[in-house]
């Protein structure tokens, strides 16, 4: 591509080309989606909470063996915090010198704050909340993941969002932002760079890649959907959730007796690797009615980079040319 990222702060704190998020959500986040991201130019994130750590270690090396380009670690917080074996083990092995780039996420900002700086690893942390982030910048992280209240999960009642959020934040911090919340394509990022972001990170866009290893029948009906419903939860982590509207996701929504018994409402599994979206909640972002097709990860990548430089020359397009001295 002709545009290159050169200037960009978060391209030169990752490696990547590109300053294009794969959001690290559990139980895709695998060798397959992580490495066509990374392969791509892209930032793939292999997320570190929800396998045993040997095959944790096995997927990290079928990235490598996938791209020989850059990728990082997401380190959820409180996943991890609450399990102090595991979190030892994560982080031995994370900070072994293996990758120059870890994400952190939804808790204390400053809980590896230290080490990770100690270790010459560029981090930045992941928050829906501002004064979270402004207090990540003060602990000493690279840049912050902003999360709007378009995304499919964790909203707060009061959550700004991106539109709001990224230009209140670009008053308030000195660090690179990365937008999520929203953003499926080029046009997307376009507005959040325009808003002060300096990437993107996406969710809902990769749940409906190729590599994504859920089930087609979770990927279609994001792409069928022209309805997200907001859910109240009552989780302390997941407050409430987005979800693509289907008869279960309305059942849910009336608070029907039976549903609720985690953030998918029901049998997340069954969902998830047989298809079944009578059982479980299709979560998905607001995003989702911007989604028409189901795409390999890579073409995600090159068609958002793509299209963000056709907007960006639009907008330039839009500015008359200089008058001409008489």
């Amino acid at each position: 591509m002709q545009n290159s990222f050169e200037g960009n702060r978060v391209t030169r704190h990752t490696g990547t080309e590109f300053p294009v998020f794969q959001a690290p959500i559990g139980l895709i986040s695998r060798a397959e989606l992580v490495g066509a991201v990374s392969a791509a130019g892209g930032v793939g994130l292999l997320e570190t909470s929800s396998q045993p750590m040997d095959d944790l270690k096995a997927e990290f090396d079928k990235v490598r063996d996938r791209s020989n380009r850059p990728f990082g670690l997401h380190l959820m917080i409180p996943s991890l915090a609450s399990r102090p074996e595991r979190e030892a083990a994560v982080l031995d092995w994370a900070l072994d010198g293996r990758v120059k780039f870890v994400t952190t996420g939804y808790g204390d900002p400053t809980r590896y704050a230290r080490r990770l700086k100690d270790s010459g690893v560029v981090t930045y942390h992941m928050t829906d909340s501002l004064e979270e982030a402004m207090r990540a910048e003060d602990a000493g992280v690279d840049g912050v993941v902003l999360g709007g209240a378009e995304k499919g999960g964790g909203n707060a009642a009061q959550g700004l969002h991106s539109f709001a959020l990224l230009q209140k934040a670009r008053r308030r911090l000195a660090v690179p932002i990365v937008a999520t919340g929203g953003i499926v394509d080029g046009r997307g990022m376009a507005a959040a760079f325009a808003l002060g972001a300096e990437g993107v990170w996406m969710g809902t866009r990769f749940i409906t890649s190729a590599e994504c290893p859920w089930h087609d029948n979770y990927k279609q009906a994001i792409v069928e959907t022209e309805d997200v419903l907001e859910i109240e939860m009552g989780m302390p982590l997941i407050p409430r959730m987005r979800a693509a509207r289907t008869p279960f996701a309305e059942a849910v929504a009336r608070g029907e007796a039976g549903h609720k018994k985690n953030p998918y409402a029901g049998d997340a599994m069954a969902l998830f690797y047989e298809g079944r979206t009578d059982l479980a909640l299709v979560g998905c972002g607001e995003s989702a009615v911007l989604i028409d097709e189901v795409k390999p990860a890579a073409q995600i990548v090159q068609d958002t980079v793509r299209e963000f430089w056709e907007e960006i020359d639009r907008l330039a397009a839009l500015r008359p040319p200089p008058a001409r001295r008489a």
